[in-house]
């Protein structure tokens, strides 16, 4: 595991083309609200919030629906009734 091209996609249970996929995945959306903010700073009145939502809903994305790699093949546990 020596690779650096897959040390860090085996890290988060990936393999180098879908981390590839996942990281463009977040790159057009950054992009745009950096675009988004920089017309913000320049007219306050335009896109009032939208780095913040951009930011928010990548963050979830991220972070609230990881799987650890040990784990990424195997199903949810079923819902408690």
């Amino acid at each position: 595991m020596h690779n650096p091209f897959t040390r860090h996609p085996a890290t988060v249970g990936e393999g180098y083309f879908e981390h590839l996929g996942q990281a463009f995945s977040f790159a057009g959306p950054m992009l745009l609200a950096g675009l988004a903010c920089a017309a913000h700073g320049l007219m306050p009145f335009l896109f009032l919030k939208t780095g913040s939502k951009t930011i928010a809903r990548l963050h979830d994305r991220m972070t609230a629906h990881r799987v650890k790699p040990e784990n990424k093949h195997r199903l949810p546990p079923a819902p408690a009734e």
